[in-house]
């Protein structure tokens, strides 16, 4: 379609996007593509939402531990991944604890998986080969089908895909609680396999200057002008949106991107999506404790993960210094100087001249996508009101991306409608 024609409020605004997330960013990308007028209102000083990066005293932080892969396909569209001067982490995981050090590599190509046979630390050869199954049909498999199977809890779909109750708690769970952020495996098995089947094609990367650096592309492309930062929303109105301060804009069309309890906040009907926690520590050592940029996992469960990130990214620590990444699930029951002696057991070091440099608690991080969790889901709420994020397709930069891009179709599709028929 053009532009929109339904321009008769005082602002001439086509549309009003309240947050500049992943989603709210896509959704006006689309939308200023199509010729529309946008304004994208922003809470905070720079956009990205929960995907933002600090830099202080020379390191670099992302709020929360956080990696990019490069192969969404949202991500293909929209990003120059050339330029984020992405470096990967090694592909697989270290189980640590109960006695053991046990390397989990890429079940598609990492000949030290194998290696591990005979061990039987990482489980007995049914297990391994049930799990390479799984993982093969997942990895090789269209989306389409993985989509349409049966929705189950992940555990139950595990077991069922030949999976012993042992290699799924021992080995499996303590991996998928740092990705899914839940302890349980209670997550959709469709979530689970499209998620699975991106990491195994994909790679876990870090760009050059931080996680936030991928919104900050996406709005740097946007008309000058289009964001307003610091810029929080009291309510909506009928004819656009009142501003923390007193002012009002109007819009023919509001579409909030904001995480899910502010859009809650700003659309009562919305319904209620519950949220996994996490909480990420920041430590500096003086000498990096491992030397690759390998993901120790909890097996545990004391905290979730933790990786020299620094090993991936020398930029993020000042020369003389390693910056350690730890996540622990929830809001971080567990006290520092506990996260700190657990550090030392995973690492196998002395961790007493670590210094803390940030922790941050993100309470909404990601959805809990329990079965039957919807993938995708119209973001029309009302007339003229739209929302959209990860929670309402799957918890991911993918996700959020594509919500955004819903909210941006169905939005002029709307305004095609009431031009054809000249009603609001």
């Amino acid at each position: 379609m053009g532009r929109s024609t339904e321009v008769g409020r005082s602002t001439g605004f086509d549309a009003v996007i309240i947050g500049a997330g992943m989603a709210g960013l896509a959704c006006a990308e689309d939308l200023v593509k199509e010729g529309w007028s946008v304004r994208v209102l922003e809470a905070g000083d720079q956009p990205g939402g929960r995907m933002r990066s600090d830099v202080r005293d020379g390191f670099v932080f992302d709020r929360g531990f956080q990696v990019f892969n490069p192969g969404y396909p949202q991500v293909r569209a929209r990003i120059k991944v050339e330029t984020l001067q992405l470096e990967r982490l090694s592909r697989g995981f270290l189980l640590c604890g109960r006695g053991s050090r046990r390397r989990f590599a890429h079940p598609l190509d990492g000949l030290s998986l194998w290696r591990e046979l005979p061990t039987g630390r990482l489980g007995d050869i049914k297990d391994l080969a049930a799990f390479g199954l799984y993982t093969g049909r997942t990895a090789l498999g269209g989306a389409r089908g993985l989509k349409s199977g049966p929705d189950l809890p992940a555990r139950q779909a595990l077991r069922g895909a030949g999976c012993s109750p042992q290699f799924v708690d021992n080995v499996l769970r303590p991996f998928f609680a740092g990705v899914f952020l839940e302890d349980e495996l209670e997550t959709s098995s469709r979530v689970l396999a499209l998620v699975w089947r991106s990491m195994m094609r994909g790679s876990a990367t870090v760009p050059a200057a931080g996680i936030g650096a991928i919104a900050g592309q996406m709005a740097a492309r946007l008309p000058a002008g289009t964001i307003e930062y610091e810029c929080p929303v009291r309510q909506l109105t009928d004819g656009g949106v009142e501003l923390a301060d007193g002012r009002e804009i109007g819009a023919r069309r509001v579409i909030v991107a904001t995480e899910h309890a502010g859009a809650r906040s700003l659309l009562p009907s919305l319904p209620q999506v519950a949220t996994n926690a996490v909480t990420t520590y920041y430590h500096a050592a003086p000498r990096a404790p491992i030397s690759e940029p390998l993901l120790l996992v909890d097996a545990g469960s004391a905290v979730l993960n933790t990786v020299v990130i620094s090993n991936a990214q020398p930029g993020f620590a000042p020369p003389g210094y390693a910056l350690v990444s730890t996540s622990v699930a929830g809001a971080s029951t567990i006290t520092e100087p506990e996260v700190r002696t657990r550090l030392g057991e995973l690492y196998e070091t002395d961790t007493s001249r670590w210094d803390l440099l940030a922790r941050y608690a993100i309470p909404g991080a990601l959805p809990r996508m329990t079965p039957p969790w919807p993938l995708t889901r119209s973001t029309r709420l009302a007339a003229d009101r739209y929302v959209c994020g990860d929670y309402r397709a799957t918890g991911s930069v993918q996700g959020a991306m594509a919500s955004g891009a819903r909210a941006a179709r169905e939005a002029i599709a709307d305004a095609g409608r009431a031009d054809r028929t000249g009603n609001p």
